[in-house]
């Protein structure tokens, strides 16, 4: 398993986000539930987390579809579920190319198991959002808006890290 974070640190960071009442409503239901709030026990990119990943890419996608007139709700709920899946891929031997064709089905099957009421546009962005590497293409503009804002949230996740490795070694440097 990838790094473990505390939930309660977790559960302190969502709540030291400044996010809209309006996403706050479309994922809190999700958030409470113990099978979203595992993700924090699973490294995602550098330094984030799954869960911290998700919540990323949920809001991102909310704000995108919230500007555009789509659908938002379905937009910020598949952007929490779309990496709902439990293991590490470096750890189980898998090669990235192979996560990425995996990862969206297992996701959704999680997500199929754990909320009853998923709608055909958080199904198919689930499922899609590692397009266009994956098999699955986005039929909806909220599908689109979920793989964008997966893509976003990852390249920043990676910069981030890259930027506090730089000025520590910046730091070994002229200390």
């Amino acid at each position: 398993m990838g790094r473990v974070r505390g939930m309660e640190n977790e559960s302190q960071a969502w709540q030291a986000q400044k996010r809209p009442a309006a996403f706050e409503a479309c994922v809190n239901e999700l958030l409470s539930l113990d099978e979203v709030r595992q993700l924090a026990a699973y490294n995602q990119h550098c330094n984030t987390s799954r869960l911290e990943h998700s919540i990323g890419v949920a809001y991102v996608s909310y704000a995108i579809c919230k500007r555009l007139g789509l659908d938002f709700r379905a937009a910020a709920r598949a952007g929490m579920l779309h990496d709902l899946f439990y293991y590490d891929w470096r750890e189980m031997g898998h090669t990235a190319s192979l996560h990425t064709y995996l990862h969206p089905k297992c996701a959704l099957e999680n997500a199929e198991r754990l909320v009853a009421d998923l709608t055909d546009i958080e199904r198919n962005a689930i499922e899609s959002h590692m397009w266009p590497l994956s098999e699955r293409t986005p039929r909806y503009a909220e599908s689109l808006a979920v793989s964008l804002a997966d893509k976003i949230c990852c390249v920043a996740e990676v910069a981030a890290a890259g930027a506090r490795a730089t000025k520590r070694g910046w730091k070994r440097i002229f200390a």
